[in-house]
């Protein structure tokens, strides 16, 4: 087992569980990843301002593609974070997870007030008899670095470093809602993205091309984050325009990946201005997927 948020699951937090469902198959053990929900912060400090890579089903699906044989997603409140760290390892770690061995960075802190360090965790390990295996601090720093980079590129819209470091393309997931209907009297229909969980961070406003998968089917477009001043917009929307998508989506749900970052979000003199600058932007969309496709 190991444990942790694991947000965004990237390249850092990938080794890591790579070498758990290593370990838990040549000990003839099953891989378990433990995580809490909500974000410890949320609970504790009423945090509203943390942002997160991923919503708790996008995390679900990523973790279960990588081949783990258990996720734990462990209710976290205030009466949680005030067990004892040998209550948490007892009650939970031992009697009800029944962990043989817990996989953990150098650094990890766990039991009310974060008291407990790994040290502890293994002299509870020799009582209760489970093993540690030590993550060193080499890796450890690295998953945080990639964290950052991973945020504060999607703050500045570079998506491409974003989904470099991510392994995967940076997505949004969301129910489509009617919005006024203005993008199709430009002649580009939009289909309004609305995202439940507001932790979820939001790219930096702006215009960019995308991927969704609509009826088990591939659908690129472009997508504008942002309050669309031109047409005097007043809160922050996500509207996607699908190139080769006639249909009806409201109601549905849709992920939609983020590619490419075409241009920052600007108020244009006039809509037939606006018109004419996403004619110019569904051409460099066009462009860039093509390239991606030929590579």
């Amino acid at each position: 087992m190991t444990i942790g948020t694991f947000d965004g699951v990237h390249i850092g937090h990938r080794s890591i569980l790579e070498r758990l469902i290593n370990s838990a198959k040549s000990a003839g053990l099953r891989s378990t990843v433990l995580t809490f929900f909500p974000h410890p912060r949320m609970v504790l400090q009423k945090d509203t301002s943390i942002k997160l890579l991923n919503t708790l089903e996008e995390k679900k699906a990523i973790l279960k593609d990588l081949g783990l044989d258990y996720l734990v997603i462990h209710p976290f409140t205030k009466e949680f974070s005030r067990l004892s760290a040998l209550e948490f390892t007892r009650d939970v770690l031992v009697n009800t997870l029944q962990c043989k061995k817990v996989v953990i960075g150098y650094d990890h802190r766990f039991g009310r007030n974060r008291n407990a360090n790994i040290q502890d965790l293994v002299s509870f390990g020799s009582t209760l008899d489970f093993a540690v295996e030590e993550i060193p601090a080499q890796e450890i720093d690295e998953i945080s670095v990639s964290s950052t980079k991973i945020r504060n590129a999607l703050s500045e819209g570079d998506v491409e470093t974003a989904n470099a470091f991510l392994s995967y393309p940076y997505t949004l997931m969301g129910t489509i809602a009617k919005g006024k209907g203005l993008g199709r009297e430009f002649g580009f229909p939009t289909a309004n993205l609305q995202i439940a969980e507001e932790y979820k961070l939001i790219p930096k406003n702006g215009a960019y091309v995308v991927k969704g998968v609509l009826n088990d089917t591939v659908h690129y477009g472009m997508m504008n984050i942002g309050f669309n001043p031109t047409v005097s917009g007043e809160k922050q929307s996500i509207e996607i325009n699908f190139f080769d998508f006639d249909g009806d989506l409201y109601g549905k749900k849709v992920s939609v990946a983020l590619l490419h970052r075409l241009r920052d979000e600007h108020k244009f003199g006039s809509t037939d201005e606006l018109r004419e600058q996403l004619k110019k932007d569904k051409q460099k969309s066009i462009q860039l997927i093509t390239r991606k496709d030929d590579a």
